[in-house]
């Protein structure tokens, strides 16, 4: 996966088609779904993000969002904001050759739907990974989902080129606002997934087996059911430490997720990228500048810790 151009044009008249029709971007959900579809399945499935001619250094992202309660309008936030995001990786300079993949996290003790994972693309494609996307609304009420689960997929179930050939981690951002399990499950890993582990994996395992190959973030945005509670908050630095990242408006996710991409690839700092969010006509400068402030301090002459299997990485972005 991942050939194929984004088209600004191609979206607007999607939009367009979409609005004369009154059909959703989300028809697949809004259709009465209520399980995974096929293009989303996890279950033995492995996602790549691989080089090719017309994108010769690709550079993998992915972005998983929690779709329980009220973090249901998250998607359709990303959904109207993608060419934001995608204009400003690629005209702004900010990746090389991105390619996104899009998911979303439910509770798997309760939930229908509890795992859902696109393909990497680098075209109009990724919009309608997103319009497949079952918006469950479910949770099990404990302040916890299975954020977990996801993450084991993303440690054990990808592979991409910017890892295996130039010891390059790729990005995770995942939107939510509750706590993690504390182990993977290996049943919900059997049934979902369809790996056969003879044990649970504890989250402090799984945590350090995808930040070895994936610069790990946890955005906590304004306006969902826990946004603000410290014990989530305190949670999460305590497995990322700086890369627990609250917003303070929901509106602004797609600028973060491009800012903070521009600035572990040093093609950015902070001031400049603020400054681009401007001149796009974007209104998040100010919560973005708030959220990312730790992170834009000194990321430009840091080199992530952690060796790769032939050569170093050089992403700007401290491992933590």
């Amino acid at each position: 996966m991942g050939s194929g151009m984004w088209s600004t044009d191609v979206y607007d008249a999607a939009d367009r088609y979409r609005r004369a029709t009154g059909k959703s971007a989300f028809a697949y959900s809004d259709s009465g779904a209520r399980k995974v579809h096929p293009a989303l399945d996890p279950r033995d499935a492995m996602r790549e993000s691989r080089d090719s001619a017309e994108h010769p250094q690709s550079t993998a992202i992915t972005v998983l969002f929690d779709v329980t309660g009220s973090m249901r309008n998250v998607p359709r936030t990303l959904q109207a904001k993608l060419p934001q995001l995608l204009g400003l990786l690629l005209r702004q300079g900010y990746a090389r050759d991105p390619q996104i993949m899009f998911g979303a996290i439910g509770d798997a003790t309760c939930d229908r739907v509890p795992l859902q994972v696109g393909q990497f693309e680098s075209d109009n494609r990724m919009d309608d990974d997103l319009g497949r996307i079952v918006l469950e609304g479910g949770g099990g009420g404990q302040m916890t989902e299975s954020y977990e689960l996801a993450m084991y997929f993303m440690a054990r179930h990808t592979a991409t080129d910017c890892w295996e050939k130039r010891g390059r981690r790729g990005y995770l951002f995942i939107i939510g606002d509750e706590l993690a399990y504390p182990q993977v499950d290996r049943r919900q890993v059997s049934r979902l997934i369809g790996d056969d582990l003879r044990e649970d994996v504890p989250l402090l395992q799984i945590v350090d087996e995808v930040t070895r190959r994936w610069d790990t973030y946890y955005l906590l945005p304004a306006g969902s059911s826990y946004a603000g509670n410290t014990k989530v908050l305190d949670f999460w630095r305590d497995l990322l430490g700086q890369n627990a990242v609250v917003l303070d408006d929901l509106d602004a996710v797609c600028e973060t997720i491009a800012l903070t991409v521009g600035l572990g690839e040093q093609a950015v700092d902070l001031d400049q990228g603020l400054a681009d969010l401007k001149k796009a006509g974007s209104k998040a400068t100010g919560t973005v500048s708030k959220a990312l402030a730790r992170l834009g301090r000194g990321t430009r002459d840091q080199v992530a810790t952690l060796p790769a299997p032939s050569t170093p990485p050089t992403r700007g972005v401290t491992r933590l």
